[in-house]
């Protein structure tokens, strides 16, 4: 069975659409995967240095891992 790490890239399809992206983050009980982001503006970049962009991000409950369709592997989440 698929184990999913951080920085694969994965579908999921389930509920009649598909779901996919980068794992963004892994515990033993779920992932969540980085299905969209979008740049913050300048006064959000002020008030939080972090991140510079807002990142939607969907749960997946470890019992949905089955589910999921390994694509592709990043070596970082810089590339």
């Amino acid at each position: 069975m698929y184990e999913p790490e951080v920085n694969d890239y994965v579908k999921w399809p389930h509920y009649n659409h598909c779901d996919e992206g980068w794992v963004y983050f892994k515990c033993p009980e779920y992932i969540t995967i980085e299905v969209g982001t979008k740049e913050k503006c300048e006064e959000n970049i002020r008030d939080c240095c972090l991140h510079k962009k807002t990142h939607t991000l969907v749960v997946c409950h470890n019992w949905y891992w089955h589910e999921l369709k390994y694509i592709k592997k990043r070596s970082s989440t810089n590339d």
